[in-house]
């Protein structure tokens, strides 16, 4: 099995899956190889770019919380309880302009902000292509008729740390798992807090369960700190040439950037092993 993630590691900087990543996983999948898709990004947002691989797969979405098929067959779910969530809402009230909520469906109201005016521009362009789903809740609270998937926090570096800094204070960690994904180009940083124990590490390891798969024969691709659980459960951990310093002091072995093919080189490697 190979798990990939998405932004930063299988899309290259313009956006777009390189023809030689594409060949790559599709010389896997011909090989009896299975490929998964491993994101932070809603099942919804990560289906055009599993489209684009030619072969069905399930994927693995918002940092682990969701493991769906492509035919939208769901595997798991591990929802944020609402009751943890406006525990959450209140501590974190300082960051209310920073705040999105999401939800597991497919219609308005799977995004839940108050406002956009505190959001990045980065993150601006990913709620405007998301725009028919969006819902503005005043307060946010108000939205949670249903548990959430998660709860993001998403701004400038930064205004980012001071939110973790809150989080830590929150007496909630015993409740909630914190992810982060930092693009520091963009001078960007999301917070993911979804339900105890979730990730993209113990989904992605529910799954190789399922399937019958060893750990020893799991290898994930990755570039970000919301990738370490998942590189940590992986028998054969990559990580991009772009990927964040964190990362690099764990021994993996270290793939081509995503601008050269980071992920063909690291699939070739794997199979011609």
């Amino acid at each position: 099995m190979i798990a990939v993630d998405i932004d930063g590691t299988l899309l290259n900087p313009q956006f777009q899956i390189s023809p030689a990543d594409l060949a790559a996983l599709r010389r896997a999948n011909q090989q009896g190889v299975e490929v998964i898709l491993v994101t932070g990004r809603r099942h919804t947002f990560a289906m055009p770019i599993a489209k684009q691989l030619g072969f069905d797969l399930h994927l693995i979405s918002s940092n682990g919380a969701v493991t769906r098929s492509m035919q939208g067959k769901t595997f798991h779910r591990d929802l944020l309880p609402a009751t943890t969530c406006r525990k959450l809402c209140t501590a974190m009230k300082k960051f209310r302009g920073n705040t999105v909520l999401t939800f597991d469906k497919e219609t308005k109201g799977a995004i839940v902000l108050e406002h956009m005016d505190e959001l990045g521009a980065s993150i601006q362009k990913w709620l405007e292509k998301n725009s028919e789903f969006i819902e503005y809740v005043i307060p946010v609270e108000d939205s949670l008729t249903t548990d959430p998937v998660q709860v993001m926090f998403c701004g400038r570096i930064e205004r980012m740390q001071r939110a973790l800094a809150t989080l830590a204070a929150s007496g909630l960690d015993r409740d909630i798992t914190v992810l982060r994904t930092e693009y520091l180009a963009r001078d960007l940083s999301m917070i993911d807090v979804l339900n105890r124990d979730c990730s993209k590490g113990h989904a992605l390891e529910r799954w190789a369960n399922f399937r019958g798969i060893p750990r020893e024969q799991v290898m994930a691709i990755g570039d970000n700190h919301n990738d370490i659980e998942m590189l940590a459960f992986a028998g054969m951990p990559f990580i991009m040439g772009n990927a964040v310093e964190e990362l690099r002091s764990n021994g993996w072995r270290v793939t081509l950037p995503n601008d050269q093919n980071g992920v063909a080189a690291a699939v070739d490697q794997a199979l011609n092993s």
